[in-house]
């Protein structure tokens, strides 16, 4: 697996994601082209998704980048041929927040997913921010569950699957007291755990990676926090 990769924290579409665009677009193949898609929204109902979509179309216009919209709100969509054939020669797939766990399972061994591989085996890139980062790993986090139980963890992309991936590291506490305790004791010593605060992103290729934004990246190998902050580079391979 190749590819190359901006996960975000928080705040997609924001100003400051600007800096994590371009650091992708300079490096990427295709044709320009980024494909927005607010999956993760859907099961906030269709002005939420229409509002996350409009809001990324407007967010690349204001600096001259080709995006277009994929309506994929479910697995359905994810499953249709003609929507998959729109990621080919793309640039980059961006998806913004929602619900990890709807977005996991939306696109898992779908027609979108395979071709989202593809992409990446050919030097395509992907945006996640929020959901769009935290399905990628062993477990996707259900948003919707209303306790820390083990049916808040979901089976994640596992796209990086030794990895468990942790958006709004900075502000989960105040989301759901507790919740970080209960992350770090739920993940196994030997998967690593990775937080990345809001408005912050860490950017690489799967194996090396570099910290743009105003917070930090966390990491957790076996018993061991490291914590980097921007512009810190870090070697950290995902993909194994």
């Amino acid at each position: 697996m190749s590819g190359w990769f901006g996960l975000l924290g928080s705040g997609e579409f924001q100003p400051w994601s600007h800096d994590v665009d371009s650091w992708l677009l300079e490096r990427v193949t295709g044709d320009g082209r980024v494909l927005v898609l607010p999956t993760a929204s859907a099961p906030e109902g269709d002005e939420i998704f229409s509002g996350w979509a409009e809001t990324g179309l407007k967010h690349f216009a204001e600096v001259g980048v080709s995006a277009e919209v994929l309506e994929v709100r479910d697995r359905t969509d994810a499953a249709d041929a003609a929507i998959a054939d729109r990621v080919v020669g793309a640039s980059i797939v961006y998806f913004s927040g929602g619900n990890p766990a709807y977005l996991a399972t939306s696109l898992r061994n779908t027609a979108l997913w395979r071709a989202i591989l593809d992409g990446l085996d050919r030097g395509m890139g992907y945006i996640g921010c929020s959901a769009g980062m935290a399905s990628l790993g062993r477990k996707a986090p259900d948003s919707s569950a209303d306790s820390f139980s083990p049916e808040l963890w979901r089976q994640g992309l596992e796209l990086f699957p030794r990895t468990w991936l942790g958006p709004h590291w900075d502000m989960l506490d105040r989301f759901a007291p507790g919740l970080v305790a209960h992350m770090t004791s739920t993940v196994p010593g030997d998967d690593l755990l990775v937080g990345v605060d809001e408005q912050t992103a860490m950017v690489g290729d799967g194996d090396r990676w570099h910290v743009i934004g105003r917070g930090s990246v966390h990491v957790r190998v076996g018993e061991s926090w490291e914590r980097h902050s921007s512009p810190d580079a870090l070697a950290l391979p995902l993909f194994t």
